[in-house]
């Protein structure tokens, strides 16, 4: 790899990507169907993940690639160094019109992760970190300081469908018993890194190995921002944890507990 650090070859792709993206929000494009009717891809998709992945090769010519769309890898390796891309976190907001969506670039080496950015061009938030800080428009940021989870606005980080009927049930139940407030913003990068920022307090998932394109970035960027994720047992999160918990560690322990005893999850 060439002599710019990770950090900013990961802005420079997502936000390379997110421009791409930005070109064409809000224009008619051609919406197909992938799992479901609310799991789509675009032209749009495509266009971002080529040229992100574009300015990745041209800073790492042996880049590993990892990412969403069409025939690129799927998975990473145990080790080795491997770019993560994920070019509109929030498709189904994209196609919708709403601007809650982010263009995703992770760099994991050895399964560490080293640098990453969420670029969200129509939110006019950049939020990148390196191996040890995080930034939300080149402003440092931290996680929020609340420690009671009765205050706490919690947000879930995937999609909860028709198919996820007990989860959607429980959490909701959960909202309303412990948590100050439950939101569904529609983008899990998006949401991760408003943990990161401050902007929420947590954010949780019942979904067992999400895709790295969806989660990677947003764990990091909390995990620099001072903050804490794990799985629903409380043991540290990787991609094939069982459910993910993040939070700004203030009140982690309890969160846990909360979610695992509305979902009757036994560690």
């Amino acid at each position: 790899m060439q002599s710019e650090n990770p950090k900013q070859v990961a802005e420079r792709a997502a936000s390379a990507g997110a421009e791409v993206a930005l070109s064409l929000f809000r224009t008619t494009l051609s919406v197909e169907e992938k799992s479901s009717q609310v799991d789509v891809v675009t032209e749009a998709d495509r266009a971002a993940q080529e040229r992100a992945i574009e300015i990745i090769r041209e800073a790492d010519p042996d880049a590993v690639v990892v990412a969403e769309e069409d025939d690129a890898r799927k998975t990473l390796r145990k080790t080795g160094r491997a770019w993560i891309v994920d070019p509109i976190d929030g498709t189904t907001n994209f196609v919708h019109g709403s601007r809650i969506w982010t263009t995703s670039v992770a760099l994991v080496d050895d399964g560490r992760s080293v640098a990453a950015a969420n670029v969200a061009p129509a939110l006019g938030d950049r939020y990148v970190a390196d191996d040890e800080t995080v930034t939300r428009n080149d402003d440092p940021v931290s996680t929020s300081t609340a420690d009671d989870l009765q205050a706490f606005v919690v947000a879930s980080t995937l999609r909860l469908g028709a198919g996820d009927g007990r989860e959607t049930g429980a959490l909701a139940r959960l909202a309303v018993e412990r948590f100050g407030e439950f939101r569904r913003i529609g983008s899990a990068q998006v949401t991760l890194s408003m943990v990161a920022g401050g902007e929420l307090d947590a954010a949780v998932s019942t979904v067992e190995g999400p895709n790295a394109w969806d989660t990677v970035a947003g764990v990091h960027q909390i995990r620099c921002a001072g903050g804490i994720v794990t799985d629903l047992a409380g043991d540290p999160w990787r991609p094939t944890s069982e459910g993910l918990v993040a939070s700004n560690g203030e009140a982690h322990e309890e969160l846990c507990s909360a979610v695992r005893d509305t979902l009757d999850f036994s560690p």
